[in-house]
């Protein structure tokens, strides 16, 4: 890492991740005092980490808000409840809010819009549950360095808007933020969260998108198109971690195009969806080129995809790193 950048983020020669760790927890427990947090739990590892890391400091104090939206993938909402209970002891307040947020995209094609909206949901949520915790001072999330970077803040061009990044929405009702994780890229924050004890198979799970699923549903948000790309994603993880790649791709996932493709199945003629598969390798997230995943890798997550969802019948692989394109399709 350039020595520009990291003075930029405030970070000096005698850094690291264990310093850093313990400063922000007592920087949290002087902030914080007798006072309530509330975390906006998106299930992914930045959240996750600010979770563990915010509980450090403050125990019981904290309220994490996991809100499961219908946008995550197959099988997250119960792996964090769980680990989150049973391992940390974390109040963990799970959110049933799919009908909400999928009711609120109905129509909505264009990817800023998916992402405001989503934002504006999640703070509503929040301020719901806030009201039957009771007094609550300090709102918290999992925002990190790309985020705030990729938003615009500074001098940086915004690139996509992030739903947890812009400080405290009007009439939020929490008189402050906290953001433990702000400073860091992905990769400081999987050392932060091994050093915390976070479970390697959540430390190590791919990246996932503030906005969730709807991201990677190109065009409309249906109940439809999330069953077909959550089960495309699924797979191509199966098949990721079956060949031992796991630790050495940065993020992988599937995209639900909004194109569908002529093909041949049941002995007839089809015209149906195709599904993308995105894998890249990156250690900032900032810039990232794409992961060379062996042939016969994309081959099994292929032929699966086509042959056990039945809406799909093309599978296409994306070569394009960042710059020009970003990780995510929306």
């Amino acid at each position: 890492m350039a020595e520009f950048d990291a003075k930029e983020r405030g970070f000096y020669g005698n850094w690291n991740i264990g310093k850093y760790i313990a400063d922000t927890i007592d920087d949290i427990k002087t902030r914080v005092k007798d006072k309530n947090v509330l975390l906006a739990m998106s299930g992914g590892v930045d959240s996750t980490v600010a979770a563990v890391l915010i509980n450090k400091a403050v125990g019981a104090q904290l309220y994490c808000v996991f809100v499961d939206h219908g946008l995550l993938r197959k099988g997250e909402a119960d792996l964090v409840e769980t680990m989150c209970k049973e391992k940390f002891n974390i109040n963990l307040i799970r959110v049933d809010a799919a009908g909400r947020f999928i009711s609120r995209l109905a129509g909505v094609t264009d990817p800023e819009q998916k992402r405001k909206i989503i934002g504006e949901e999640f703070i509503r949520v929040f301020e719901d549950a806030s009201k039957q915790i009771g007094d609550v001072t300090f709102f918290a999330q999992g925002t990190i360095y790309p985020d705030v970077v990729e938003s615009g803040a500074g001098k940086s061009a915004l690139v996509k808007t992030h739903h947890n990044v812009g400080g405290l929405p009007e009439k939020l009702g929490f008189s402050e933020i906290i953001e433990p994780l702000r400073m860091l890229y992905k990769s400081e924050v999987r050392q932060a969260g091994l050093e915390l004890g976070v479970p390697e198979e959540i430390v190590w799970r791919p990246p996932f998108p503030g906005p969730g699923l709807a991201v990677r549903v190109l065009g409309e948000v249906t109940e439809e198109k999330l069953a077909i790309v959550r089960e495309a994603d699924a797979i191509f993880s199966e098949e990721i971690a079956a060949a031992g790649l796991g630790r050495n791709i940065s993020q992988y996932f599937a995209v639900l195009t909004d194109m569908q493709s002529v093909g041949v199945g049941g002995g007839g003629r089809s015209y149906e969806k195709v599904i993308a598969l995105r894998a890249i390798n990156s250690s900032d997230f900032m810039t990232a080129a794409f992961s060379r995943v062996p042939y016969d890798v994309l081959e099994r997550a292929a032929v699966r995809i086509t042959s056990e969802i039945p809406r799909v019948n093309r599978v296409v692989y994306d070569i394009t790193s960042k710059p020009p394109a970003t990780i995510e399709w929306e």
